[in-house]
């Protein structure tokens, strides 16, 4: 994998946010791992370069941000994913959650609603050595039911309210993680038992930017 402007520095530097995520509770190993292999200052403008390895979200293009690595790190645990694993990601963003479950080594497919970002990334993660099964230009409520179902659906930005597409997408075992509400969301994981049953469980506060929806 090209580790372009990758240095001994930044390495030290994920380092220790690898150690404050285990402070703070982050305990899988695998995402761990993850979050310490990725060069997280490459997904950012360069004058952020200095903040890249703080525990905090910062701004990308169209108004978007990059996610507070202890957030990324928390919706990927409450994935649960084994190799393999097909995921579904709402929100490529800046491809940097989209790298994390390259890492982990699941088959992703990622919708991105903004079109600077679907073609900045696209190309990007490619430069990187990361290449998602799919990624897609579209309205992340109706998810991808062309490649359903899926053993996990992450959502990357405050849905108002779950989308039914999502919940019938998952496989019978399938998460689906996801912020629900505006300001604050709280974090909310689905887990489908059957075929009409789910079970809901709640993790607390986060912030993120709307999900877009496509009205027309």
């Amino acid at each position: 994998m090209m580790k372009a402007r990758d240095t001994i520095r930044h390495a030290g530097k994920r380092k220790q946010l690898v150690d404050l995520l285990v402070k703070k509770g982050i305990q899988n190993k695998a995402v761990l791992a993850a979050i310490n292999a990725i060069p997280r200052h490459l997904f950012m403008d360069s004058s952020f370069e200095d903040h890249a390895y703080q525990d905090k979200a910062f701004p990308i293009a169209a108004d978007q941000t990059i996610s507070q690595p202890y957030t990324v790190a928390f919706q990927s645990a409450l994935l649960e994913v084994q190799r393999g694993d097909k995921v579904l990601e709402i929100g490529t963003g800046s491809g940097y959650q989209t790298a994390v479950l390259c890492e982990l080594g699941v088959k992703v497919y990622s919708i991105e609603r903004q079109h600077e970002l679907f073609r900045k990334t696209k190309t990007f993660l490619t430069k990187l050595g990361y290449r998602p099964k799919y990624l897609s230009f579209g309205d992340g409520y109706k998810g991808l039911e062309e490649y359903a179902p899926y053993d996990g659906i992450i959502v990357t930005a405050g849905a108002p309210y779950v989308p039914k597409p999502l919940l019938s997408q998952l496989a019978i075992g399938g998460r689906l993680v996801i912020p629900v509400g505006d300001d604050p969301q709280i974090m909310t994981l689905f887990v489908r038992t059957s075929e009409t049953e789910y079970q809901k469980r709640e993790y607390g506060e986060f912030r993120f930017v709307p999900l877009l929806e496509d009205k027309n």
